[in-house]
Protein backbone atom coordinates (compact mmCIF):
# COMPACT_ATOMS: atom_id res chain seq x y z
CA UNK A 1 0.00 0.00 0.00
CA UNK A 2 1.23 2.84 -0.78
CA UNK A 3 2.18 5.52 2.17
CA UNK A 4 0.44 8.80 2.43
CA UNK A 5 2.43 11.65 3.67
CA UNK A 6 0.19 13.71 6.08
CA UNK A 7 1.25 17.21 7.18
CA UNK A 8 4.17 17.20 10.48
CA UNK A 9 1.50 18.61 12.72
CA UNK A 10 -0.66 15.54 12.31
CA UNK A 11 1.68 13.59 13.57
CA UNK A 12 1.78 12.55 17.16
CA UNK A 13 4.69 13.97 19.28
CA UNK A 14 6.14 10.51 19.61
CA UNK A 15 6.43 10.57 15.60
CA UNK A 16 7.51 13.99 14.81
CA UNK A 17 10.96 13.65 15.16
CA UNK A 18 11.06 10.43 12.24
CA UNK A 19 9.42 12.60 10.38
CA UNK A 20 11.33 15.85 10.62
CA UNK A 21 14.71 13.33 9.87
CA UNK A 22 13.01 11.84 6.72
CA UNK A 23 11.59 15.50 5.51
CA UNK A 24 14.39 17.26 6.36
CA UNK A 25 17.86 15.11 6.88
CA UNK A 26 19.29 13.62 10.68
CA UNK A 27 21.35 16.94 10.67
CA UNK A 28 18.79 19.48 11.67
CA UNK A 29 17.89 17.32 14.65
CA UNK A 30 18.28 18.41 18.55
CA UNK A 31 20.05 15.82 20.70
CA UNK A 32 16.66 15.76 22.52
CA UNK A 33 14.92 14.84 19.19
CA UNK A 34 17.40 12.28 18.53
CA UNK A 35 17.36 10.43 21.52
CA UNK A 36 13.39 10.42 21.59
CA UNK A 37 13.88 8.22 18.14
CA UNK A 38 15.88 5.75 20.22
CA UNK A 39 13.22 5.30 23.01
CA UNK A 40 10.16 5.66 20.60
CA UNK A 41 7.85 6.80 22.88
CA UNK A 42 7.56 9.00 26.24
CA UNK A 43 5.31 8.37 29.71
CA UNK A 44 1.96 8.99 30.06
CA UNK A 45 2.57 12.84 30.63
CA UNK A 46 4.83 13.94 28.63
CA UNK A 47 6.02 12.97 25.05
CA UNK A 48 9.21 11.53 24.12
CA UNK A 49 11.27 14.62 23.15
CA UNK A 50 9.81 16.06 26.21
CA UNK A 51 11.33 12.97 28.39
CA UNK A 52 14.51 12.82 26.51
CA UNK A 53 15.28 16.61 27.51
CA UNK A 54 14.31 15.75 30.77
CA UNK A 55 17.36 12.98 30.40
CA UNK A 56 19.91 15.44 29.05
CA UNK A 57 19.03 18.50 31.44
CA UNK A 58 19.96 15.84 33.78
CA UNK A 59 23.56 16.04 32.43
CA UNK A 60 23.66 19.39 32.08
CA UNK A 61 23.13 18.21 28.27
CA UNK A 62 26.34 16.98 27.66
CA UNK A 63 26.88 14.08 25.60
CA UNK A 64 30.04 12.88 26.82
CA UNK A 65 27.99 12.88 30.43
CA UNK A 66 25.14 11.13 28.77
CA UNK A 67 27.19 8.20 27.42
CA UNK A 68 29.00 7.61 31.16
CA UNK A 69 25.09 6.76 32.44
CA UNK A 70 24.36 3.41 34.04
CA UNK A 71 21.47 1.19 33.46
CA UNK A 72 20.32 2.09 36.61
CA UNK A 73 20.45 6.04 36.42
CA UNK A 74 18.74 5.47 33.32
CA UNK A 75 16.03 3.59 34.23
CA UNK A 76 15.36 5.72 37.44
CA UNK A 77 13.66 8.48 35.15
CA UNK A 78 9.41 7.46 34.39
CA UNK A 79 9.04 6.62 30.99
CA UNK A 80 12.22 4.62 30.56
CA UNK A 81 12.40 0.84 30.98
CA UNK A 82 15.50 -1.62 30.37
CA UNK A 83 14.70 -1.76 27.02
CA UNK A 84 14.91 2.11 25.91
CA UNK A 85 18.08 2.45 28.30
CA UNK A 86 19.84 -0.13 26.74
CA UNK A 87 18.99 1.71 23.49
CA UNK A 88 20.22 4.77 24.53
CA UNK A 89 23.65 3.12 25.76
CA UNK A 90 24.32 1.26 22.95
CA UNK A 91 23.72 4.38 20.80
CA UNK A 92 26.35 6.07 23.07
CA UNK A 93 28.95 3.42 22.69
CA UNK A 94 28.79 3.24 18.60
CA UNK A 95 29.22 7.12 18.56
CA UNK A 96 32.24 6.36 21.22
CA UNK A 97 34.05 3.60 19.05
CA UNK A 98 32.90 5.74 15.64
CA UNK A 99 35.07 8.70 16.90
CA UNK A 100 37.89 5.68 17.90
CA UNK A 101 38.09 4.46 14.40
CA UNK A 102 38.09 7.81 12.61
CA UNK A 103 40.96 8.88 15.32
CA UNK A 104 42.91 5.61 13.99
CA UNK A 105 42.77 6.77 10.15
CA UNK A 106 45.30 8.88 10.77
CA UNK A 107 47.88 6.78 12.25
CA UNK A 108 51.29 8.60 12.09
CA UNK A 109 51.53 11.36 14.84
CA UNK A 110 52.33 14.83 13.76
CA UNK A 111 51.94 16.29 17.40
CA UNK A 112 50.88 16.25 20.90
CA UNK A 113 46.75 16.83 19.22
CA UNK A 114 47.42 13.86 16.73
CA UNK A 115 48.31 11.88 19.53
CA UNK A 116 44.93 13.20 21.86
CA UNK A 117 42.67 12.73 18.79
CA UNK A 118 43.98 8.97 18.94
CA UNK A 119 43.85 8.22 22.56
CA UNK A 120 40.47 10.26 23.89
CA UNK A 121 38.10 7.74 22.89
CA UNK A 122 39.96 4.93 24.26
CA UNK A 123 41.09 6.57 27.93
CA UNK A 124 39.74 10.10 28.48
CA UNK A 125 36.47 8.87 29.88
CA UNK A 126 37.14 6.22 32.04
CA UNK A 127 36.37 5.98 35.71
CA UNK A 128 39.90 4.17 36.39
CA UNK A 129 43.62 5.03 35.02
CA UNK A 130 45.22 2.79 32.56
CA UNK A 131 48.68 3.52 31.01
CA UNK A 132 48.59 3.09 27.49
CA UNK A 133 52.31 3.20 24.86
CA UNK A 134 51.86 4.36 21.32
CA UNK A 135 55.06 2.20 19.37
CA UNK A 136 56.28 4.34 16.10
CA UNK A 137 58.66 3.33 13.42
CA UNK A 138 61.25 6.30 11.74
CA UNK A 139 58.01 7.33 9.83
CA UNK A 140 56.32 8.69 13.23
CA UNK A 141 53.41 6.34 12.03
CA UNK A 142 51.70 4.35 14.67
CA UNK A 143 52.96 0.12 14.60
CA UNK A 144 50.86 -0.76 17.84
CA UNK A 145 49.01 0.54 20.61
CA UNK A 146 48.95 -1.71 24.19
CA UNK A 147 47.45 -1.20 27.58
CA UNK A 148 50.46 -1.50 29.58
CA UNK A 149 48.97 -0.86 33.07
CA UNK A 150 45.58 -0.68 34.32
CA UNK A 151 44.84 0.58 38.21
CA UNK A 152 42.13 2.55 40.14
CA UNK A 153 41.42 5.80 40.49
CA UNK A 154 44.54 7.39 41.62
CA UNK A 155 47.07 5.72 39.66
CA UNK A 156 48.34 2.90 37.53
CA UNK A 157 51.31 0.39 38.01
CA UNK A 158 53.90 -0.39 34.76
CA UNK A 159 56.75 -2.52 34.16
CA UNK A 160 58.96 -1.05 32.24
CA UNK A 161 60.40 -4.10 30.96
CA UNK A 162 57.32 -5.19 29.43
CA UNK A 163 57.33 -1.80 27.45
CA UNK A 164 60.13 -1.96 26.08
CA UNK A 165 60.01 -6.24 25.66
CA UNK A 166 56.84 -5.33 23.11
CA UNK A 167 58.79 -2.31 21.04
CA UNK A 168 61.73 -4.76 20.39
CA UNK A 169 59.15 -7.04 19.11
CA UNK A 170 57.44 -5.24 16.72
CA UNK A 171 60.63 -2.96 15.61
CA UNK A 172 59.18 0.30 16.90
CA UNK A 173 62.07 2.87 17.06
CA UNK A 174 60.09 5.37 19.63
CA UNK A 175 57.00 5.19 21.59
CA UNK A 176 54.58 7.65 22.97
CA UNK A 177 53.04 7.24 26.72
CA UNK A 178 49.54 7.81 27.52
CA UNK A 179 47.50 7.90 30.71
CA UNK A 180 44.48 9.25 31.43
CA UNK A 181 43.33 11.22 35.00
CA UNK A 182 39.52 10.12 35.69
CA UNK A 183 39.84 13.33 37.68
CA UNK A 184 39.82 15.55 35.25
CA UNK A 185 42.96 17.42 36.50
CA UNK A 186 46.34 18.11 33.98
CA UNK A 187 48.83 18.60 36.06
CA UNK A 188 51.15 15.66 36.57
CA UNK A 189 51.68 13.83 39.74
CA UNK A 190 55.29 13.06 40.97
CA UNK A 191 54.36 9.98 40.15
CA UNK A 192 54.11 10.70 36.21
CA UNK A 193 57.51 12.54 36.27
CA UNK A 194 58.93 9.72 38.40
CA UNK A 195 57.30 7.12 35.85
CA UNK A 196 58.23 9.37 32.54
CA UNK A 197 61.78 9.93 33.51
CA UNK A 198 62.31 5.61 34.27
CA UNK A 199 61.39 5.22 31.19
CA UNK A 200 63.11 7.44 29.15
CA UNK A 201 66.26 6.20 30.66
CA UNK A 202 65.26 2.91 29.41
CA UNK A 203 64.74 3.74 26.07
CA UNK A 204 67.87 6.01 25.87
CA UNK A 205 70.33 2.44 26.66
CA UNK A 206 67.90 0.74 24.01
CA UNK A 207 68.23 3.44 21.32
CA UNK A 208 64.33 3.36 21.15
CA UNK A 209 63.26 7.11 21.67
CA UNK A 210 60.54 8.24 23.92
CA UNK A 211 59.09 11.63 22.47
CA UNK A 212 56.31 12.28 24.75
CA UNK A 213 54.17 11.44 27.81
CA UNK A 214 50.54 12.94 27.34
CA UNK A 215 48.21 13.20 30.26
CA UNK A 216 44.63 12.25 28.67
CA UNK A 217 41.19 13.46 29.94
CA UNK A 218 37.48 14.08 28.53
CA UNK A 219 38.29 17.11 27.66
CA UNK A 220 41.72 18.16 27.23
CA UNK A 221 45.57 16.85 27.49
CA UNK A 222 48.61 17.56 29.06
CA UNK A 223 52.18 17.37 27.03
CA UNK A 224 55.77 16.64 28.51
CA UNK A 225 56.83 17.65 24.94
CA UNK A 226 54.73 20.67 24.62
CA UNK A 227 55.84 21.78 28.30
CA UNK A 228 59.62 21.29 27.76
CA UNK A 229 59.82 18.78 30.09
CA UNK A 230 61.68 16.35 27.28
Amino acid sequence: MERTNFPITNWSEDDRPREKLMLKGKSVLSDAELIAILIGSGSRNESAVELSKKILASVDNNLNALGKLTLSQLISFKGIGEAKAISIMAAMELGRRRRAEEAAVSKKITSSKTTFELMQPIIGELPHEEFWVLYLNNANKVLSKSQQGKGGITGTMVDVRLVFKTAIEIGATSIILCHNHPSGGLVPSEADIKITNKIKAAGQNLDIHVLDHLIVTENGYYSFADQGIF
